[in-house]
């Protein structure tokens, strides 16, 4: 199930593989987010708390940084262009993804899966439905770690994460927010290596 979280300022906090949970920051606060083993993607969302419909854009973050990933020190921005979250620190290559949509339960489906299976969008709802809180449409999330390379004649690939264990990221809240994160459940791509796996994250 997933869990909503009120945190001690830097209390390690284990995020289950397959599993979302919703954290609330206040401005400054810093989600430190940590690869414990490597190789998992971490779908990423964060909205205004007082207006849900305002949330991190990665279409307006890449026309605010000219660029398709960011790197230490870029602010990702919201549908409104302000600024929401800032990347601070990145021990990682700086192999993230902004172009994939989440995975949802048609994308299992389309990839041969019968019945049900964990999906980051389904994470979403569930870590926000958690707080009594709904958002009528799923934001393309940041996806924390995620390997997409962008080929020369255009195409994309699913590749496996390049972020060895231990590895983190840090994002600082430049205005009050709730960010979600999933630990992305897909195990029929590269994308997390085949094995989803635990991650950790603490408020700093």
């Amino acid at each position: 199930m997933n869990a909503v979280t009120s945190i001690h300022p830097d209390e390690l906090i284990r995020l289950p593989a397959r599993r979302g949970v919703a954290v609330r920051l206040q401005q400054g606060q810093t989600l430190k987010l940590i690869n414990t083993h490597g190789k998992q993607v971490v779908d990423t969302w964060a909205f205004n708390p007082d207006d849900l419909s305002e949330a991190m854009s990665m279409e307006h973050s890449r026309a605010f940084w000219l660029k398709l990933n960011p790197c230490k020190g870029d602010s990702l921005v919201t549908n409104k262009r302000r600024k929401i979250l800032t990347l601070t620190e990145d021990s990682t290559p700086g192999v993230h993804d902004t172009l994939v949509a989440a995975c949802d339960p048609t994308r299992y489906v389309q990839l041969g899966v019968v019945g049900h299976h964990d999906s980051c969008n389904e994470n979403l709802f569930l870590a926000l439905d958690a707080l009594d809180l709904v958002v009528l449409e799923t934001p393309s999330p940041l996806n924390l770690f995620m390997n997409v390379p962008v080929y020369q004649d255009g195409r994309i690939e699913f590749a496996e994460p390049v972020s060895e264990p231990g590895q983190y990221v840090c994002l600082k809240a430049e205005m009050d927010a709730i960010v979600v994160l999933s630990a992305c459940p897909q195990d029929i791509t590269a994308v997390n290596g085949m094995r989803p796996q635990d991650v950790h994250y603490c408020v700093i």
